[in-house]
């Protein structure tokens, strides 16, 4: 149970962070955010995987700085998908 407290606040917290470097904090919510950063980790784990750098995030229940990181990425890389279809460019 506890694993999926921290799964959600860390979640929370990276949708968070990449929600401001991409410029869409006024655009989301909290709920947003934690959807953003799970979804996120998965397309980091995916694309850090693919580059051979591991891909250790913070859905594999991995909750330290290179997870957070990896997490990081891949919500950012979906906000600027996300950003892309709605607007025709990336942010």
């Amino acid at each position: 149970m506890i694993n999926f407290i921290l799964w959600l606040l860390f979640g929370a917290l990276v949708g968070w962070l990449a929600s401001i470097v991409m410029k869409t904090n006024a655009q989301q919510g909290a709920l947003m955010n934690i959807v953003v950063g799970i979804v996120g980790a998965m397309i980091g784990g995916f694309v850090f995987g693919l580059f051979g750098a591991g891909g250790s995030n913070i859905n594999n229940s991995d909750f330290s700085l290179g997870a957070l990181l990896v997490s990081f990425v891949g919500a950012v890389i979906l906000l600027g998908i996300v950003n892309f279809f709605r607007r025709g460019s990336v942010r």
